[in-house]
């Protein structure tokens, strides 16, 4: 096998923070030795999510077996999802700094699964995958993120399985979404008309809704910066995690810029 340096672009604070977290976490449950010390878990954690590596690669490179590689990851990803916002504080918080409006968006999380595996399966993307739907501010930084539910699932859908509508209506806000959200209540979720020959007011009204939720666009490239996400090769149900653990991570990152 062969080795090579390698660099993960990612702050030392961030690394720091991980290892903290894993050093708490090791004192509250009296773990006395591991075959890692909690900063070289942390970066194990953050080369595998950001990389995309497979465990055998990175197994090798740290000196472990692959089951261990295994398990310091799974565990450090599970301490990062639990500090993860909840829907209701990421709006309490938009509501906070004086909001009137949330970006509302949902994407597909590609997965490697068979072609039987027809609730994973997306129409819309052609592919297999967990549909993830995300909050942002205005400026298109990331509130909350969702578990991961089957790709099969329409957004609207997913929007009221979050029950979404409900919680922007308890928090006075409104958000703007694309055109997969129509069919829910306009006065929550501002959506674009669609059609041709518009009037005049209508093409306004688009160009507006565009121009206001543009920087949301940038939410799912802050989670998809990591490889992890470009073909999940796990269990489907550590997709949530994951995907909490990474919104974390990028609130690290964010924190130290």
């Amino acid at each position: 096998m062969l080795f090579y340096p390698a660099a993960l672009p990612l702050s030392t604070a961030t690394l720091n923070r991980v290892a903290r977290l894993i050093r708490t976490h090791r004192k509250t449950i009296g773990s006395r030795w591991r075959v890692l010390d909690p900063g070289a878990q942390a970066l194990l954690t953050l080369a595998y999510l950001h990389k995309g590596e497979r465990f055998a690669n990175l197994a090798a490179g740290f000196g472990i077996s692959p089951a261990t590689a295994w398990r310091r990851t799974r565990e450090t990803v599970r301490l990062l999802a639990a500090r993860a916002p909840g829907i209701k504080d990421a709006l309490r918080h938009a509501k906070r700094t004086g909001a009137v409006f949330v970006i509302l968006d949902g994407t597909l999380i590609h997965l490697n699964r068979d072609q039987i595996d027809r609730p994973f399966y997306s129409g819309k993307h052609k592919r297999h995958g967990m549909n993830l739907q995300a909050i942002a501010d205005a400026r298109g930084n990331l509130l909350w993120v969702s578990g991961a539910i089957r790709g099969a699932t329409h957004d609207t859908k997913a929007a009221r399985i979050w029950q979404i509508p409900r919680l922007l209506a308890e928090f006075g806000l409104f958000a703007l979404g694309d055109k997969g959200y129509e069919g829910l209540d306009r006065d929550l979720v501002a959506t674009p008309f669609r059609g041709r020959g518009k009037p005049e007011w209508q093409k306004e009204y688009n160009r507006l809704h565009a121009r206001l939720r543009g920087p949301g666009e940038r939410m799912f490239a802050q989670l998809k910066k990591w490889s992890i996400f470009d073909q999940l090769r796990c269990d489907p149900g550590q997709a949530t995690q994951i995907a909490k653990a990474i919104q974390v991570l990028n609130d690290c990152e964010h924190r130290s810029s």
